[in-house]
């Protein structure tokens, strides 16, 4: 709602007739003809003036004046800080919302345990445990649908969090992902004319007043640029988000550091903590812009990968105008299918976009990736493969450093080579994980059971693992894991976060590989950034390449890399074969000795 001025307030409430008390000239404040000022012939007199041939006003009169004066003023004031008494009401209903269904969760688990801890079946403890997590996370959907913004973007964040939270939670919050605030018309074009000083129509020949799509932070509108006739897809964030975003973060704050409170084995105050750091970062379009060049500048020096990156057209902090580049949602079977993409394909191009985002050197990494920010088209220039996968928001990002990747590899190596020793060390290097953490760090960081990546972490994920780990979490084990997870670096949180959404999106493809292709080429970008290491190291040593205790230590390195790249290459081929003949590939129980 736009604040009205005081002087419009004025003439409002003032709409008759008033007599000046110098001229007697009878004037209409608010009249439908639009009149000049100087249409109306000016009188000037002062009490000593011959010209004034009024009477004194007398004193009744004068009351009555000054008390249509006070009260119009009254009004116009209490109109104009309609819009304030508005957002103290709505911040007082958000706030309250979130502490009463807080106090309402907190009481149901609190007498939900007690009534566990009475009954001796484990069946019946593990239903009525369940039971809660369904009734509470329900109500906190409710709170989430209804505040919006953060808390969308909140609730999308904790329904991928499927290593950590019980599926009660995980799966309710599934809908989230696709039910998202769309922001008015009228909203948007205020926006734009605020922002840029324009309206959209200078700019823009066609302008979608309905969006194709909407996000928690924004939405998406198409349009044709007048000057050029390009069409562009305009991101644009939602004008009141930024308007609730530190009432919204500190309600996220206090909601987790309250649950702290009454259960201090569940610390999840490094979720809140995140958001603040990642949140005004979001809602930046001018760096999401420097995010999308930059990424699209990485990538073109690899053509294999058939990545695409919109052009940014410009940007404001609020407004982003992109090239549109349009595609179908990655989980989208039979578009796939009746265009003779190969879901296996897709798997393993997803697979290569984010492991060298990960592991490429100074490669910036996208920390968002869910089905929401992804699409995938037929491509039309290229033959092998015959699909683009299109990235979509470029928000989130961070740098991984050099020695947490190469820490980070070697662990990965480790786990797939199923060599224990090495994986419990560089799990200490790269999140200060001690022995008695590292089995949960493991599930946390592979999506998987400790038995299974114990023993080889090449089997498909099975409906009684799932189950599995779902009861382990029941046990207690959750409690271990926020603490854990509250423990490690911040940029480990948000490679989970990667990893967890882009393994979710691998299973919705349902592919006839399951996780070993993947985990192939996980191995040969692990083995490059080793490799890569080395190479480094022989640099810096005293001496030329040539010298015999460089040149040597050259040999072992390349021997050492080519031999792992023949294997994963041979490895790769037989899954291949395989795939073309029609065999299932997706149960197998030896790893790869790499």
């Amino acid at each position: 709602m736009k604040c009205l001025s005081v002087s419009t307030l004025g003439r409002l409430a003032s709409n008759r007739t008033w007599a000046c008390s110098n001229c007697c000239t009878t004037h209409i404040l608010v009249s439908p003809v639009k009149t000049s000022l100087r249409s109306f012939p000016r009188h000037y007199s002062t009490r000593f003036s011959g010209y004034s041939r009024r009477p004194p006003k007398s004193p009744r009169k004068k009351v009555t004046v000054l008390t249509a004066a006070a009260t119009a003023a009254t009004g116009a004031g209490v109109l104009a800080f309609t819009d304030e008494i508005k957002q103290g009401y709505d911040a007082t209903e958000r706030a309250g919302r979130v502490a009463t269904t807080l106090t309402i969760c907190i009481n149901d688990y609190r007498t939900t345990l007690n009534k566990r801890d009475q009954t001796e079946d484990p069946q019946e403890q593990d239903t009525i445990l369940r039971s809660c997590h369904k009734r509470c996370a329900e109500r906190t959907l409710k709170v989430l649908e209804k505040n919006g913004g953060i808390f969308i973007k909140l609730g999308q964040h904790l329904s991928a969090m499927t290593y950590l939270l019980p599926p009660e939670w995980t799966d309710t919050f599934i809908p989230l992902q696709d039910k998202c605030p769309v922001s008015s018309f009228e909203s948007i074009e205020e926006m734009f004319r605020f922002d840029t000083g324009e309206e959209l129509k200078d700019y823009f020949s066609e302008f979608s007043e309905q969006p194709i799509g909407a996000a928690s932070l924004a939405q998406v509108h198409l349009a044709t640029i007048k000057e050029s006739g390009q069409k562009v897809a305009v991101k644009v964030q939602h004008p009141g988000l930024a308007q609730w975003a530190p009432l919204d973060l500190a309600l996220t704050r206090f909601t987790f550091t309250t649950l702290k409170k009454f259960f201090p084995e569940y610390d999840l105050e490094w979720l809140s903590s995140e958001m603040e750091v990642s949140l005004p970062q979001e809602l930046d379009f001018q760096l999401e812009a420097a995010n999308a060049i930059r990424t699209k500048e990485y990538f073109a020096q690899i053509p294999e990968i058939p990545l695409v990156i919109p052009d940014v057209i410009w940007a404001k902090k609020r407004i982003l105008v992109m090239a549109n580049e349009s595609g179908h949602r990655l989980d989208d079977l039979e578009y796939l299918d009746s265009n003779h993409i190969d879901r296996d394909e897709v798997s393993a191009t997803l697979a290569r976009i984010f492991n060298e985002m990960i592991f490429g050197k100074n490669a910036p990494l996208h920390c968002d990736p869910h089905g929401g920010n992804l699409a995938i088209r037929k491509a039309t220039r290229r033959k092998h493969p015959n699909f683009e996968i299109i990235i979509y928001d470029h928000g989130l990002y961070r740098d991984i450093p050099e020695s947490l990747r190469r820490s980070y590899a070697k662990m990965w190596l480790a786990v797939i080579d199923g060599d224990m020793a090495a994986m419990k060390r560089y799990a200490h290097e790269v999140a200060g994980i001690t022995d008695e953490q590292f089995p949960l760090f493991a599930s946390a960081i592979t999506g998987r059971d400790y038995t299974v990546v114990s023993s080889s972490i090449l089997k498909s994920r099975s409906e009684e693992e799932k189950k599995t780990m779902s009861h382990a979490l029941q046990e207690g084990l959750l409690s271990d894991l926020v603490t854990m997870l509250g423990q490690v670096p911040r940029i480990i949180l948000l490679i989970l976060k990667t990893n967890d959404l882009t393994r979710s999106l691998d299973e919705n493809l349902h592919t006839r590989q399951g996780p070993m292709r993947n985990f192939m080429i996980l191995a040969r970008y692990c083995a490059r950034t080793v490799f890569r290491e080395q190479l480094e190291e022989i640099r810096e040593r005293p001496g030329s390449l040539l010298w015999p205790g460089n040149a040597l230590r050259f040999v072992v390195a390349c021997l050492g890399y080519l031999r792992v790249e023949l294997k994963l290459e041979a490895f790769e081929l037989w899954l291949s074969i395989k795939r073309m003949v029609g065999m299932n590939t997706v149960v197998y129980g030896s790893a790869v000795s790499l």
